[in-house]
């Protein structure tokens, strides 16, 4: 599985990374492990998941977190994670 995470600010991307997981786990774990990598990456604390975002990502495998789902404040717009391969 491959996760795409972008970080945007001001409709310009500012930074991107392309997160692999070629391990047995079910799905739902490869998404937060990614999830985890990818913070780890950008240097951010883990985003709440919302039930917006939740709802979201189930239906396009895609997911924005703004601000809300952060508890620190943050110097960009939101973070959006895409699957772009299962």
């Amino acid at each position: 599985m491959r996760l795409w995470g972008k970080l945007w600010k001001d409709n310009r991307m500012l930074r991107d990374v392309v997160i692999t997981d070629e391990s047995d786990d079910t799905r739902t774990h490869k998404i937060f492990h990614s999830l985890d990598e990818l913070c780890y990456v950008f240097d951010l604390g883990k985003p709440i998941w919302l039930d917006a975002t939740v709802r979201e990502f189930k239906r396009h495998s895609k997911a924005r977190f703004y601000q809300d789902s952060f508890i620190e404040e943050i110097d960009f717009d939101y973070l959006e994670i895409q699957v772009i391969e299962e």
